[in-house]
């Protein structure tokens, strides 16, 4: 990407024109030509880590303008300028006030990228929708009841004109959690689901994330927003998305799950974390707290609704998840992942601590009444799965217990999961449609977490001081 001190003052100006680069859009037949709009959010950048046959290289950006456009072109300069296979991406910036009519009234791509302020994210959704073009979207598409049923608009408008509209899934990609379906859909290894109750669920998925951290080797800068739970979502809206979903993945693999007869809502948590001023200058840059945040704000510290659990049925299946954010994470540590599936003959079990080293690790805990009879069992299996992902294999470390052995190769990291993403929706812009169980199934997530949301604040609140 090329820019000159010009381009970048015009970032900041309301209304200005501007384009990186020679500012061309190549017209191959079926190319694909990316929009980003309102770049906020460092997953915007993330989706253009990666260049894509078939993408043109020249993306038009459309923002208001200021630090978080600067961010998102920072990193794709990144991405542009690294010695080991740096991507060509021509970024053509277009920033003022007006950014979004501009965008609306241009058209010039076929596919909206959105990753940014989530409370204005349905809305832009449904317009760029409405123009005719498709959306590929970070999590998570609606933050509270009122975007869930604009969200369900938008998918009928998507129906209507022949357009996708695709919520960036990243960790379907991380392999533990791939494997961990894996070996479920094996009858010998896993027996069948189990229902578990209310107190003890049939399946569980725990997720910790930080304020502070690095991302592309850099330091995280998160726009002041990102604390402001109207703009951003609470923890039960956020990150839980990935974890729904990923219980409706892992379950019920290639199944349609309809939210008004196979979900229930049984009980939802929320909870918050507390920033001090130092800790939201460091993370933010910024001297002071905006007025909007003011209200979260006791003596000199920031309390932000990050935190919660929700705990419901799916089919019949007791399930739980539940996000935490703290403000870092320790050293050599990073955003953890905990989940468990329970099966009759045994539990799917992925652990990320200190002991793991912080990377996630599959575990095979048997529950069948003889182990050595399951190991045989599980070896026998074994080969169904070695036959999709070589080189798995599987180490005894109890008499009831075994790790699966995952080659590093497998491990390629979360950011490179945006462009596996982005790789899948391709195929599905290519071959016209979504798989059939795909719309619905996003639409029995946001019905989850944005129902819980209204559940959970129907109790006292609860701080954590």
């Amino acid at each position: 990407m090329k820019y000159s001190i010009l381009s970048i003052a015009c970032l900041f100006l309301s209304g200005a024109s501007c384009t990186t680069g020679a500012g061309r859009t190549a017209s191959g037949d079926g190319e694909i030509k990316l929009i980003t709009l309102d770049p906020g959010h460092f997953h915007a950048a993330l989706v253009q880590k990666t260049p894509y046959p078939g993408v043109s290289r020249d993306v038009h950006v459309y923002s208001p303008g200021g630090d978080d456009l600067a961010e998102h072109l920072k990193k794709i300069d990144g991405y542009n300028t690294r010695p080991d296979d740096p991507t060509t991406w021509n970024e053509i910036v277009y920033a003022g006030d007006d950014f979004l009519e501009k965008m609306l009234a241009e058209k010039k791509g076929n596919v909206m990228v959105t990753a940014g302020n989530n409370g204005k994210k349905t809305d832009y959704i449904r317009q760029t929708l409405s123009a005719g073009i498709h959306v590929l979207a970070d999590k998570p598409m609606a933050i509270n009841v009122a975007d869930f049923g604009k969200l369900k608009e938008c998918f009928a408008i998507a129906e209507e004109k022949g357009l996708l509209l695709y919520d960036i899934m990243t960790e379907r990609f991380e392999i533990t959690t791939m494997l961990q379906r894996e070996f479920s859909l094996l009858p010998s290894v896993y027996g069948e689901q189990q229902a578990g109750t209310p107190g003890d669920p049939g399946i569980v998925k725990e997720s910790v994330h930080h304020f502070f951290k690095a991302v592309s080797g850099n330091p995280l800068i998160r726009p002041a927003w990102f604390f402001d739970v109207n703009q951003q979502g609470e923890g039960l809206v956020d990150v839980t998305t990935h974890l729904v979903d990923l219980v409706q993945w892992a379950c019920f693999p290639g199944q349609i799950i309809d939210c008004e007869s196979d979900i229930e809502l049984l009980d939802a948590n929320r909870r918050t974390t507390a920033l001090s001023e130092a800790q939201f200058r460091e993370v933010t840059g910024l001297d002071a707290y905006p007025g909007y945040l003011a209200r979260d704000i006791s003596g000199d510290t920031l309390y932000v609704y990050a935190n919660g659990d929700i705990h419901y049925r799916i089919r019949g299946i007791n399930a739980k998840v539940s996000v935490a954010w703290n403000y870092s994470y320790p050293e050599g540590g990073g955003d953890t992942h905990y989940s468990i599936m329970k099966g009759s003959r045994a539990h799917l079990i992925i652990e990320q601590g200190e002991v793991q080293k912080y990377k996630p690790v599959l575990y095979i805990q048997s529950v069948a009444p003889d182990p050595d009879a399951f190991e045989r069992d599980l070896t026998a299996s074994l080969k169904t799965v070695t036959d999709r992902f070589p080189g798995i294999e599987l180490k005894r470390t109890d008499r009831d217990r075994w790790e699966v052995v995952v080659p590093a190769k497998y491990h390629n990291g979360h950011e490179a999961h945006f462009g596996q993403v982005t790789e899948n929706f391709l195929r599905y812009l290519k071959d016209g449609s979504l798989p059939d169980w795909e719309i619905p199934n996003m639409i029995a997530k946001y019905y989850v977490t944005t129902h819980a949301l209204e559940l959970a604040k129907r109790k006292p609140e609860f701080f954590i001081h």
